[in-house]
């Protein structure tokens, strides 16, 4: 057993505070990712992934599907990311999912009025504070613009609607909009959903794939940007069905910051696991508690620093006005905390809007265990009335009619009753109606879903990832950087190296490229400098394991293999290669123990 350095210094240390600044440079340098159409002066908030970045990006999606879609028994989709515009009024994104912007008088340059707060004051969630209070804040901390230095007091916070739109189709083309999420997809799809689920509860819907968001100002390379990908997890419970069995996660470690711990002078984050925090009420939801052990165990396996990273909860008034409650997945990049995932319950908010804005039904029928007998209020309108007095209306104010009557009996209580078509109000007499209570016998009954949503951001943690793996050290008094990336989501899985330039050292080394690749590996070759040189290239991409055929494997038939962060290197058997790589890849065997 031997290394290429000092074994003390081969462990490694992250870099400094300036680790992000030496990762963007350093991913852009080795194909990791890099700022789209460059040729063209580049457009702010796009990125694109080189070789590196979407090995890496496709193994980190991949380990999401095998835990939260197949581990779990939760089907998946691929939908459309261009939805037509009723879809986004009746889901509230056109009159609701705004930021806040500032701009600058003197540079015209828009600004996140939040991010600007957060970045100059001790205030960390701006985010949550009405535009009246930011505006305050900017003009009682004299806040000025990032880019020239202007004072920013006094400049108006207007809210800005982040829905990219377009159009579909031509001439008298239908308005659509890119997708700002991916569950909008999901939730559309509901009425079809539930068949293949053969509508019991509950059940799960997965999807990864892009998200569009306008944002004012990207910032922090792929940390925020206009086009993203989401891997979102819908799944759909009884309202007054059964809580998850939590014992699989309940000793799950955790770090958490409620949010009564943020708002106390003295508030901390609690060091607990999930069952505890279950018990003492500190999450309040058990479906959230679910999710959030499996997150946690997640994040550890595909190498998030489980030292830099907590769950946080949203303070009442960044919180969603649909979600009873809301978690956040951060992690700690140079000094800041940034969101990785949320796990919100949505309710059936989403479904109940969709219900009522489309042609389709959005309920599961829930059999009853015994028949019961119910009061139902219902409706039998005398169309002989409406039809002569709202003419094309008629229909849509029965369909009112029928909607409100199962929702706010009370409605009916007065002498007319008043629907609302199309923004235009109407009223009907109540004895127009045929309103009455019955009673009846029912098998089940209607109803519609609550939402658990674990919706995580792929590319940040892609970036997250490589920032926690990256280390500095020296090798035979050489500076060495390099990314310890987990074997599970690492680009590369084997570099295989000839010694020297030679035939038969090369030809013997094409042939064990060719082994391990059959063996599902990920492999590169390289015969391009000196072997310490391609020793350092593949350990700044963060390949875990390099081989090299040198004239001593031409006698014995075994090779060299090192590994990427101890820098040891052990003889193996040729014949024992492709096995034993394969069994290092899976996690059944340890370099250490070979």
């Amino acid at each position: 057993m031997t290394t290429d350095g000092d074994p003390d210094q081969a462990a490694g240390a992250p870099a400094d505070d300036r680790t992000g600044e030496k990762l963007v440079e350093l991913a852009k340098r080795r194909g990791y990712f890099f700022q789209a159409s460059g040729a063209y002066g580049g457009v702010g908030g796009f990125y694109t992934f080189g070789p590196q970045g979407a090995a890496l990006k496709g193994n980190v999606e991949d380990a999401w599907r095998e835990r939260f879609a197949v581990a779990e028994g939760n089907m998946e989709i691929d939908a459309p990311t261009i939805m037509p515009e009723p879809v986004f009024e009746a889901s509230g994104h056109l009159d609701t999912f705004d930021d806040m912007l500032v701009e600058c008088p003197d540079c015209g340059e828009s600004h996140r009025a939040d991010h600007v707060v957060e970045d100059d004051t001790e205030y960390e969630d701006a985010e949550s504070l009405p535009i009246p209070e930011v505006e305050e804040v900017i003009a009682e901390y004299e806040l000025i613009c990032p880019d020239c230095g202007a004072g920013l007091a006094g400049q108006a916070v207007e809210p800005f609607n982040l829905m990219f739109a377009t159009t579909i189709g031509p001439g008298d083309s239908q308005p659509g909009y890119l997708r700002p999420e991916t569950a909008q997809g999901i939730f559309v799809e509901f009425p079809r959903l539930k068949e293949y689920a053969r509508n019991q509860l509950p059940f799960g819907v997965a999807q990864v794939g892009r998200a569009y968001r306008n944002e004012i100002s990207p910032r922090r390379s792929i940390i925020r940007t206009r086009e993203f990908t989401q891997a979102e997890l819908e799944y759909f419970v009884d309202p007054e069905g059964e809580e998850p069995d939590i014992d699989d996660v309940a000793d799950v470690d955790v770090r958490l910051y409620p949010a009564a711990e943020q708002t106390a002078d003295d508030g901390t984050v609690l060091e607990t696991t999930i069952g505890e925090a279950v018990d003492d009420g500190t999450i309040a939801d058990p479906w959230i508690a679910y999710y959030l052990g499996i997150a946690r165990e997640w994040y550890e396996s595909v190498g998030v620093d489980m030292d830099r990273f907590r769950f946080r909860q949203h303070l009442a008034g960044e919180r969603s006005h649909y979600a009873s409650d809301c978690w956040d997945a951060e992690a700690e990049l140079d000094g800041n905390w940034i969101e990785l995932a949320g796990f919100a319950h949505r309710g059936d908010y989403d479904l109940s809007k969709h219900d009522e804005y489309s042609e389709d039904r959005y309920t599961i029928f829930q059999q009853y265990d015994e028949p019961k007998t119910v009061e139902r209020a219902v409706v039998d309108p005398d169309m002989s009335y409406l039809g002569p007095e709202f003419g094309a209306d008629a229909g849509a104010i029965v369909d009112e009619l029928e909607t409100l009557a199962e929702r706010d009996r009370t409605a009916f209580e007065g002498e007319a009753v008043e629907v609302d078509i199309e923004g235009e109000s109407h009223e009907i007499p109540v004895e127009k109606t045929g309103f009455a209570v019955e009673e009846r016998t029912e098998a089940g009954e209607h109803v519609i879903p609550h939402v658990i949503e674990p919706s995580f951001g792929v590319d940040r943690l892609v970036y997250t990832v490589c920032h926690h793996a990256y280390r500095e050290d020296e090798v035979d008094g050489e500076a060495r950087t390099y990314l310890a990336l987990d074997p599970k989501v690492a680009p590369t899985f084997v570099g295989v190296f000839p010694l020297q330039s030679d035939d038969e050292l090369e030809a013997t080394a094409r042939e064990i490229v060719d082994e391990l690749r059959e063996a599902g590996l990920a492999v590169t070759y390289d015969d391009s400098g000196n072997i310490g040189r391609r020793y350092r290239r593949q350990d700044e991409v963060g390949t875990p394991f390099c081989v090299t055929i040198d004239y001593e494997s031409l006698e014995d038939d075994a090779v060299t293999v090192r590994e990427r962060d101890s820098t040891t290197q052990k003889r193996l058997p040729i014949e024992e290669l492709g096995d034993t790589v394969a069994a290092l890849r899976a996690g059944d065997a340890s370099f250490e123990d070979l």
